[in-house]
């Protein structure tokens, strides 16, 4: 249980740091620094999270990753199954507590919805969100693949690259997306934000989960091709 448990606060903390930063700095286009400072806030929870509880369970904290990793046969159907539902749990545990404190002190939250994933920066096209997706999360394993590969070994520098890697994508997703690239990090604030009234994540909550798993999946096929002699 202590892996998914080390899942469980992973992800709580990277929906709480991550969305939390959006809600409080809004990501429109005319605050570039919104862009920014979430991307950052995304990046940091994991390079955190990566070197607090990465160690007990591996730092998947999203259920794209715990895909690609089944899919490399790096983890058992039983233990995929059980991250998925606790960062699942994790990120609702987040979005819960975003959602109290904005409530209890009165604090505008400037994305509207508890920081979900949207599309209107690609004017309502699914198709275009869901392109927006599969690429960023093929980008995001393909360099996870790489530096936890056991034939070229980076060491303790992983938690930094693959950190740092999140923060790359977000820049340039956030404002298409709001970047998910993570189906545990979107599903919970679109829920919560749907049970406060604003069902409009809802809608479009489907590309969030579609995209990031078959971009990982892609990844997970591509990676070992590229990685035998």
């Amino acid at each position: 249980m202590k892996k998914y448990f080390a899942e469980l606060i992973g992800t709580c903390v990277l929906v709480f740091m991550g969305c939390g930063t959006a809600m409080l700095v809004g990501c429109d286009a005319v605050n570039g620094g919104g862009y920014i400072l979430t991307a950052l806030a995304f990046g940091l929870s994991i390079v955190a999270m990566a070197y607090c509880v990465g160690n007990v369970s591996g730092g998947h904290f999203n259920a794209a990753v715990t895909l690609a990793m089944l899919m490399r046969k790096k983890i058992s159907s039983k233990d995929a199954v059980m991250y998925w539902i606790f960062q699942i749990i994790g990120a609702f545990v987040g979005s819960g507590l975003l959602a109290l404190i904005f409530s209890l002190g009165g604090v505008k939250d400037q994305t509207g919805g508890l920081g979900s994933n949207g599309l209107a920066g690609v004017n309502g096209s699914a198709a275009a969100g869901l392109l927006v997706e599969i690429v960023l999360t093929f980008i995001f394993l393909m360099t996870i693949q790489g530096v936890t590969s056991e034939k070229f070994k980076h060491g303790s520098f992983s938690g930094l690259i693959i950190g740092l890697t999140l923060t790359f994508v977000h820049i340039f997703g956030i404002g298409l997306t709001g970047t998910s690239v993570n189906p545990s990090r979107s599903i919970a604030p679109a829920v919560i934000a749907a049970l406060s009234g604003n069902s409009a994540p809802i809608g479009s909550l489907w590309v969030f989960i579609v995209g990031p798993l078959v971009g990982a999946a892609l990844a997970a096929l591509v990676y070992p091709a590229l990685e035998k002699k």
